[in-house]
């Protein structure tokens, strides 16, 4: 238990420490900043799209610190010494999907709130921006460790290679978006069940990527 705790908190600060590691955050920002330019002053047509275009913005900068969250370890040979000292490889996926879950989720959702603000949502849909977002971050950070797994041997564009595991994303937006409509009262649901499902399969899966980068 106390080498688990050590992984988490030694990931968790490594997040929170790079400066690279905010980048997500300042491209979900951005995005935020430029949608308005695109579609024009008109507030009716922010507030009716800009829900969806936060949802996208989330799922694309969850994906983008994927070349630090598998290949440092890899290349420094941390997941070796894991492996030696008897560390499954789903502990350790597990792990850091929970480390960037919390690393990169706790500031996602401190930048909704201006992110919402800048795309007219009222307080009503910032809350269910802010309640899909969190039931969904769990699987993002699942998708993103998965994504780093498969692509740790790769020196270059492992970001590029993990918009491969991105339709596996497209449920989450489509729910999360839903929730957004008055008629989608079961968005919620079939959201949850989704993220679920994604958080569960996401250890068992970028467990075995990380077996086979060892072989």
């Amino acid at each position: 238990m106390i080498p688990s705790m050590t992984l988490f908190w030694r990931d968790l600060r490594r997040a929170w420490g790079s400066g690279a590691m905010w980048l997500p955050i300042v491209f979900f920002m951005l995005v935020a900043t430029a949608f308005p330019f695109g579609v024009g002053p008109d507030g009716q047509l922010l507030s009716r799209t800009g829900g969806g275009m936060l949802w996208v913005a989330a799922l694309l900068a969850s994906l983008m610190p994927i070349d630090r969250l598998i290949r440092p370890d890899k290349e420094s040979g941390v997941l070796d010494q894991l492996a030696v000292r008897g560390f499954a490889d789903e502990s350790i996926a597990a792990i850091k999907i929970a480390a960037h879950a919390i690393s990169f989720g706790l500031p996602l959702l401190i930048a909704l709130l201006p992110a919402s603000v800048l795309l007219a949502q009222d307080g009503a849909r910032l809350g269910l921006v802010a309640l899909g977002l969190s039931i969904a971050i769990p699987a993002l950070a699942s998708l993103a460790v998965m994504s780093a797994a498969l692509t740790a041997h790769m020196k270059s564009n492992s970001a590029l290679g993990g918009l491969l595991l991105l339709p596996l994303a497209i449920p989450l937006l489509i729910f999360g978006a839903g929730m957004l409509d008055p008629a989608g009262r079961g968005a919620i649901k079939l959201l949850m069940a989704t993220s679920l499902l994604l958080t569960v399969i996401g250890p068992f899966a970028a467990g075995a990527a990380l077996r086979a980068l060892r072989e």
